[in-house]
């Protein structure tokens, strides 16, 4: 009884879940335009709540952009983290070799949710320049996410936004130089795109990658990451694997 019990709470476990039409996944990956001008004009509030332009936060520096909001229990803070992470590895400092300006999609978050993030962080990279965190109107918002091609989409039932994972750096003046798509991009190539950013370079768009920000919510047995994907196939291959160690037991006592 007890293996039986075992072997119901793992296939619970991998039970399969709802999953994103294939066609939605595609429509929420990064649509590339590398060297495209972000609107400078675009208005958004900083994390003391003074209003002002995109424009003034590049100070005329490449700048890693990150799209997200800051309440995202997802890939959300995995994709800052490894930014985060990349800029300190490559030994780069905000303020004086880049800006990391991150800029939430949520317009419920507030100059309170920016300012504790961007403590956060500046406190992790040590350095209390170049590092600003942003909430705006989501007309605004929206703006910026088109020119940089992020979609992103509101899902009321398990109150999260769908959207792809990386961040672009751009050039001094604001234009899209490079995309980084994915987690934890490698430091050595972070620095050669902030070096081609401060020339102004723009390089081809990425090779596509589909990993979208999207939560598992198990009382509703949803999952529309990819992550989750991986992780229900590993489930699948325990429940397989359990279930052959118990044949296997079962065989090796029975009577002969």
């Amino acid at each position: 009884m007890r293996a039986a019990a075992l072997l119901l709470c793992l296939l619970l476990m991998a039970a399969p879940a709802q999953a994103v039409d294939p066609a939605a996944f595609q429509q929420l990956s990064f649509r590339q335009h590398p060297g495209a001008q972000l609107p400078l004009d675009a208005r958004l509030d900083d994390a003391s709540g003074r209003p002002l332009t995109l424009g003034k936060a590049f100070d005329g520096r490449p700048t890693v952009l990150v799209l997200e909001y800051l309440r995202c229990k997802n890939l959300c803070s995995l994709v800052l983290s490894g930014a985060v992470q990349s800029i300190a590895s490559a030994g780069l400092k905000p303020g004086r070799d880049l800006e990391l300006v991150a800029i939430s999609i949520d317009p419920r978050e507030s100059a309170h949710d920016a300012a504790a993030a961007q403590a956060m962080y500046a406190q992790r990279l040590q350095s209390a320049d170049g590092i600003r965190f942003y909430t705006g109107s989501s007309e605004d918002v929206r703006a910026i996410a088109s020119a940089v091609g992020f979609p992103y989409r509101y899902d009321k039932t398990t109150d999260q936004f769908m959207h792809p994972a990386g961040f672009v750096v751009t050039t001094p003046d604001g234009k899209i130089s490079r995309y980084m798509l994915g987690l934890n991009p490698a430091p050595g190539e972070l620095t050669q795109a902030v070096a081609e950013a401060s020339h102004g370079d723009v390089e081809p768009p990425a090779h596509p990658l589909l990993l979208l920000c999207f939560g598992y919510d198990p009382d509703e047995g949803t999952a529309a990451a990819l992550a989750m994907r991986l992780v229900r196939w590993g489930s699948a291959a325990t429940v397989l694997g359990c279930l052959l160690l118990v044949g296997f037991l079962s065989l090796r006592r029975r009577p002969a």
